[in-house]
């Protein structure tokens, strides 16, 4: 597997550890995944494979407005739609979870983006297999081999496994809710309405990103698939913007709300203090993460914004509204709105992207936890001081809450 190769781990050091103790220091045991993965891809005979799709589908960005377009599967016939939910991964070991990540095996062909908004008949059963609320089975034959060196690794998108061009695509029909036929079949309906019309209905963000993603919403003529990259993060503004929109509406909290997470290789932490609606989202990597593999101390990255929200791209990226969306859905469940702090260490070893969906869930499941309470911001912080390596004073210094919250804060210039 190619998430093996550039890694240089003594012998010695694999044979004491047998993949349970993690003595080379990742989050992940590289000969468990391998293991784990290849008899899968040994189940392909030939270069056909006949699966049970989550559903998945990967759009690519590359030559835009030409794009890949990627139906994936795992060699497997059943219910595999935890390959698919975020939601499930957190409660399961990193080795499984890239296992069954790696093992979604998919056919390339390449599409026009336009093209949505009048697909032709593969096109739209890849559209009608992305909108399923359950697996469904396809056959993809391949016109090469698959490769396992064409995975993907990347932050912003989960880990899939090898591609190859595809020959031909079979798509059994899919069962969707009333909802989701409803958007699909709205050919007035803008994409944002619809995007929230989904959530609103139950749809996790997870499916309405895939349904997005393969032009299956919007204004007819302006249908178009957009890259799953970009996908996924305009489905997090989009949905956090509307939610964020309903909570300005509600009163603050009472008091300063703290949270902690403490998970594989990572810190995550949160404070809701009692002042109107600002939020940011810190991230600070240590020498040996993801990325800052040679650096030789810690970095702290904010990206911020007040009540009336950003106009720009937060240089921070994609984790950036995954986060605002756990926290707007958190505080639209206390019927609250508050200036939410939300600052996030990454440790040595925890070194292979996984995606934005590892910020959202582990935010969601920090805020589902009873939270620690502060008369003022500067007890919180101390408090916080107990839990992070990285002295409280750097994230302070970088924080764009604190000018406000250690004063009046934002309401005295509303």
């Amino acid at each position: 597997m190619r998430i093996s190769k550039s890694l240089k781990i003594p012998a010695s050091l694999c044979i004491r550890c047998r993949g349970t103790k993690m003595l080379c220091g990742l989050s992940y045991c590289p000969i468990t995944v391998k293991n784990l993965v290849e008899p899968k891809l040994k189940q392909i005979k030939g270069n056909e494979l006949t699966g049970s799709s989550p559903p998945s589908v990967f759009v690519g960005r590359f030559g835009y407005p030409k794009v890949r377009l990627y139906p994936s599967s795992p060699p497997v016939i059943g219910d595999t739609s935890d390959y698919e939910d975020p939601g499930r991964w957190i409660n399961i070991a990193m080795d499984e979870f890239l296992s069954k990540r790696l093992s979604l095996l998919r056919g390339g062909m390449i599409a026009e983006v336009h093209g949505a908004s009048d697909p032709t008949r593969t096109l739209q059963d890849v559209q009608l297999m992305s909108m399923s609320r359950e697996p469904t089975t396809v056959n993809m034959q391949f016109s090469k081999s698959l490769s396992s060196d064409r995975s993907v690794l990347d932050d912003h998108v989960t880990p899939m496994g090898p591609w190859s061009p595809l020959k031909k695509l079979e798509i059994e029909p899919g069962k969707h809710e009333l909802v989701v036929e409803k958007v699909w079949g709205d050919t007035d309906f803008k994409a944002q309405n619809a995007m929230f019309e989904l959530y609103k209905s139950g749809i996790k963000e997870y499916r309405i990103s895939k349904i997005l993603s393969v032009g299956a919403i919007g204004v007819s003529k302006k249908r178009k698939m957009v890259p799953t990259r970009w996908s996924i993060t305009a489905t997090d503004k989009s949905l956090s913007d509307q939610v964020v929109a309903d909570i300005k509406g509600y009163s603050t909290v009472d008091e300063h709300l703290v949270y902690v997470r403490k998970t594989s290789g990572n810190l995550f932490m949160a404070i809701l203090s009692p002042r109107s609606w600002m939020f940011e989202w810190g991230e600070s990597w240590f020498p040996g993460s993801t990325w800052n593999q040679w650096g030789s101390a810690a970095q702290v990255e904010i990206d911020h914004e007040g009540y009336y929200g950003r106009k720009d791209y937060p240089g921070i990226g994609g984790c950036y509204y995954a986060s605002r969306l756990a926290v707007a859905e958190a505080l639209a469940t206390m019927k609250r709105q508050a200036t939410a702090t939300l600052w996030r260490e990454i440790y040595p070893g925890f070194n292979l992207p996984v995606g934005v969906w590892f910020v959202r869930e582990n935010m969601r499941a920090m805020f589902a936890t009873k939270p620690y309470r502060f008369s003022s911001f500067q007890d919180a912080v101390d408090f916080l001081s107990k839990y992070t390596k990285v002295p409280v004073k750097y994230w302070l210094a970088k924080s764009g809450n604190y000018p406000f919250l250690r004063t009046g804060g934002l309401d005295d210039y509303l």
